[in-house]
């Protein structure tokens, strides 16, 4: 039985072949959403080594974080992009979990990542999400989740305000899009813990903030920022 099932996954693969979600070339079998290739040839950051990244610095004098970093360099036309697009709209959700699980244990190898007590999803409206049918960044979260063993929730942050898109937007429209949108549901949850705020690109940051402000307002919370993704020019 189970050779039959290997041989139907063998005959069905080489009529429909999975391809890599990055490059697009035809995945070898031992190979997963990602090929070999992409995993070592696309650009990381490794920002989690580097407390001074200019993806914290980015945040300096407008909150009080701990850490923050970013798995890859986003630029236009990359394979980074291409990544991304299929996350978000082409409902290959598997990208998130995989690259989730990818960068947990990268940011495990960082001391300031080690004492992670909960790991938050920037929310989308519950009528944008049922629209695409899911939140690329929940299941980045998971990811995260499953391999740093933190417990990550869906349901702490809520958008309770439908915002226009951010795309063109200005940093000062960015903000003023997003401010006083979000709310944070039974906050005595978050109380003397250390969370992890997690989205899937940074750009301005002003999404990221905004949560991270109302995270802040919680009794003895500690912060730090995550993506998979930065843009290059932060």
């Amino acid at each position: 039985m189970n050779l039959s099932k290997t041989w139907l996954g063998d005959f069905i693969n080489l009529l429909y072949p999975e391809t890599c979600a990055a490059c697009s070339r035809s995945l070898q079998s031992h190979e997963e959403v990602i090929c070999l290739h992409c995993r070592h040839d696309l650009p990381q950051t490794n920002f989690h080594h580097e407390p001074d990244n200019h993806v914290a610095k980015h945040f300096w004098g407008k909150l009080p974080i701990q850490n923050a970093a970013a798995f890859y360099y986003f630029s236009k036309g990359s394979r980074v992009q291409q990544l991304i697009h299929h996350l978000k709209y082409h409902g290959q959700q598997e990208i998130g979990v995989k690259i989730g699980k990818m960068y947990g244990k990268k940011l495990l190898e960082a001391v300031a990542f080690q004492d992670i007590d909960l790991i938050l999803p920037i929310p989308l409206h519950p009528k944008k999400q049922k629209r695409r049918g899911y939140n690329q960044s929940d299941v980045f979260a998971e990811g995260l989740s499953e391999s740093m063993n933190v417990p990550w929730s869906s349901t702490v942050l809520k958008r309770v305000v439908f915002s226009n898109t951010q795309t063109r937007k200005d940093h000062l429209e960015r903000w003023e899009n997003v401010e006083s949108i979000f709310e944070v549901a039974e906050p005595e949850g978050l109380q003397n813990k250390h969370i992890l705020l997690v989205d899937d690109v940074v750009t301005t940051g002003s999404t990221l903030e905004a949560c991270a402000r109302l995270i802040l307002e919680v009794e003895n919370t500690r912060l730090s920022i995550v993506t998979l993704a930065c843009a290059s020019h932060l």
